[in-house]
């Protein structure tokens, strides 16, 4: 009889503390629910869980980080339309005398036997961290949201904006930056492939060979 009462007991205990966890981790999930980012067709996309535990700094960090990845793909394959269209900076890029257009495109500007020169390549690491750093940041304290870098001085007209453009600009802005994320990838991946049939100029370089 003893026996049957503390196992009673402890059914009772689970059931008890059960339905709590599951409210629990459904309501940290609703809690993101409506921030920028979570629309139709996938909602709250967040496969790893790794906002399963509502913790709100931890997301405002994660969606920074994916807005600057974002912006930063959307520069780099901006970039490789740009170039692969013929389109570089006039000029020389040493003191050699050598061109810009006279090194390849893509990852073989940075790779390979015709790559830019080891210096050339530092230079570009030791800006990219010195905008890191000192530029690309929230300076002054006014960011509104994650991602603002304006530091009262770069407005383009934002503070002109309702609350529902802004919200859809940030939206967009986001959105093509995990296109340009997906984008850029498929781009270095077809070029290491043999042939570097890079996508979108596949119709170019047949029309060269055959005319």
């Amino acid at each position: 009889m003893k026996t049957t009462a503390v196992l009673t007991s402890l059914l009772a205990t689970a059931s008890a503390f059960a339905p709590a966890k599951q409210a629990s981790t459904t309501t940290s999930l609703r809690a993101f629910e409506n921030e920028i980012g979570a629309q139709e067709p996938l909602g709250l996309f967040d496969p790893l869980n790794l906002v399963a535990d509502g913790d709100e700094e931890k997301f405002q960090r994660l969606r920074y980080v994916e807005l600057k990845h974002g912006r930063i793909c959307m520069l780099a394959f901006v970039g490789n339309l740009v170039t692969r269209a013929g389109i570089h900076l006039p000029g020389n890029i040493d003191l050699d005398g050598n061109s810009f257009d006279s090194y390849p495109d893509g990852l073989a500007a940075l790779f390979g036997e015709d790559a830019i020169p080891g210096a050339g390549f530092a230079q570009i690491f030791l800006l990219i961290g010195c905008l890191e750093t000192l530029v690309m940041k929230d300076v002054t304290g006014e960011a509104e949201f994650p991602g603002d870098f304006r530091n009262g001085a770069l407005d383009f007209g934002w503070d002109t904006f309702g609350p529902e453009t802004q919200r859809s600009k940030r939206a967009i802005e986001l959105n093509n930056g995990r296109a340009a994320m997906m984008g850029i990838l498929g781009l270095m991946m077809h070029e290491c492939i043999e042939g570097n049939p890079v996508i979108g100029f596949g119709f170019q370089n047949a029309y060269t060979a055959y005319n």
